[in-house]
């Protein structure tokens, strides 16, 4: 059994009288992708917000393992050192590209500005980089110095992906990568991240409400209804055979549509 990546204990928050987490734990191991569903509302993407430290929780905490194998409390760092693992260890690929990515630069500096934050300051290095990425990611060499503002919201998302893991991150949140996306580019997206995140090893934990999406890149599942946990185990598990009534409405949901 390997030591967990990221580790939540007994994360809460509210907003007034609305409970929007409440009493969150869980480990994530290295290499393991975890996909927290439910429907609008259920708090999820809270959770997210908590596990980046975006938002700061009411209680609990979240810790994670540095690279030197010591697990620390995010909440202890620094403000600098937040900001350097942020820029280097992590990835966060959100739902709108445009809040993920600086529309005014170039698709190559978007990608290169990632690099710089781990020090490099070769510029043919980094261009180099870049249009190896931009490859990996199926975006023309030739668009390396257009700005995202003349991308589809599909090349955004892949553009976000390629900025997020050209520095090798070990932790990757993304937060509804595929929402409102037309069906054929959700396809092409979701077999290229599967395929990234198999490829480099990736702890991916990814907020969606679509089963589909979960299932096809998840080894597990938590799923979340009003702030709470109601049911987590394997992804095939527990959309195979669920537990509880909540999540059996939600996948008979799925099957009905």
């Amino acid at each position: 059994m390997s030591e967990p990546l990221l580790q939540a204990r007994g994360l809460s928050k509210r907003y007034g009288a609305r409970i929007a987490c409440a009493d969150i734990s869980f480990d994530l191991d290295p290499g393991e992708v975890l996909a927290i569903v439910g429907e609008s509302g259920s708090g999820k993407s809270t959770l997210l917000s908590l596990l980046s430290t975006e938002l700061a929780p009411e209680t609990g905490s979240v810790s994670y393992r540095m690279r030197d194998g010591v697990l620390r409390d995010l909440a202890s760092l620094s403000e600098a050192e937040r900001r350097a693992l942020m820029r280097t260890d992590w990835g966060f690929v959100r739902q709108d590209a445009t809040q993920g990515l600086r529309m005014a630069v170039s698709a190559g500096g978007n990608v290169g500005e990632r690099l710089m934050g781990l020090g490099d300051r070769h510029y043919g290095r980094i261009r180099a980089r870049a249009l190896d990425w931009l490859d990996r990611v199926e975006i023309a060499a030739d668009r390396i110095d257009d700005p995202p503002t003349r991308f589809s919201g599909g090349m955004r998302q892949r553009l976000q992906i390629a900025r997020n893991l050209v520095t090798t991150p070990r932790l990757v949140l993304m937060d509804e990568p595929t929402s409102g996306l037309d069906v054929s580019v959700q396809a092409r997206l979701l077999d290229l991240i599967r395929r990234l995140v198999a490829e480099l090893g990736l702890a991916v934990v990814i907020v969606t409400h679509d089963l589909a999406v979960a299932r096809l890149l998840s080894h597990r599942v938590m799923v979340m209804r009003g702030g709470r946990v109601v049911e987590t185990g394997l992804t095939d598990q527990v959309l195979d055979d669920p537990a509880d009534a909540y999540t059996q409405l939600l996948v008979s949901s799925v099957l009905a549509a």
